[in-house]
């Protein structure tokens, strides 16, 4: 396996035993199909990047493992999972991640967009909303010491980031505003958006 980072062995070695066999086939299966990739760690999460930018990522969580591609909203992916980061939803399992076929034709799809410069959806708007998207410093502290939750949290587009910080700060006193913060990094730590309850599986 060429291009490899010492510290993703490290990563996977780290994750949960069910993780391990995902994350080490999702990795074989980018290096044996996308020869010209290399590995890195971004936002504590292992990273390929392809011709010098991000190709695809990959997390484990305490109880799913997450898979997502820089170009993902112009492929064509179907997944019936429960949503989380990336977009193939909470994947626990390798029965759980497209066949090797489905797989292939993705990775090649996804090289064929990079090499076209393919743009991705315009977020212009979410680029303007962000200057007015102020984050509590107790909020980012607590944040900054769980590297899974500030993990997905970096990863989250302006919007859901809003949701999170709207609904601690709106809290009407000190201790409904910790609790929900606790809350906050506990679901964020397993990859989830604010309102994960209500989205359709």
């Amino acid at each position: 396996m060429n291009n490899t980072d010492p510290r993703i062995d490290t990563y996977i070695e780290k994750s949960a035993d069910f993780a391990q066999p995902i994350l080490r086939h999702i990795r074989a299966m980018v290096h044996q199909h996308c020869p010209d990739v290399s590995e890195t760690i971004k936002w504590s999460m292992p990273h390929f990047e392809y011709n010098g930018s991000i190709f695809c990522h990959f997390a484990a969580f305490k109880k799913h493992c997450a898979l997502g591609f820089w170009y993902g909203e112009l492929l064509q992916i179907d997944s019936k999972l429960e949503k989380a980061m990336g977009q193939f939803g909470r994947i626990t399992s390798l029965s759980e991640l497209p066949d090797d076929a489905a797989f292939i034709q993705l990775l090649k799809q996804a090289m064929q967009l990079h090499d076209s410069g393919a743009k991705l959806p315009s977020r212009n708007k979410d680029k303007n909303e962000k200057k007015d998207l102020e984050i509590p410093p107790d909020f980012l502290s607590e944040l900054q010491k769980n590297a899974a939750a500030m993990a997905t949290f970096n990863a989250f587009p302006y919007s859901q980031k809003k949701e999170y910080v709207a609904w601690y700060t709106e809290a009407k006193t000190d201790a409904t505003r910790a609790k929900r913060l606790q809350q906050a990094i506990d679901w964020m730590a397993e990859g989830k958006r604010r309102n994960w309850k209500y989205e359709k599986c």
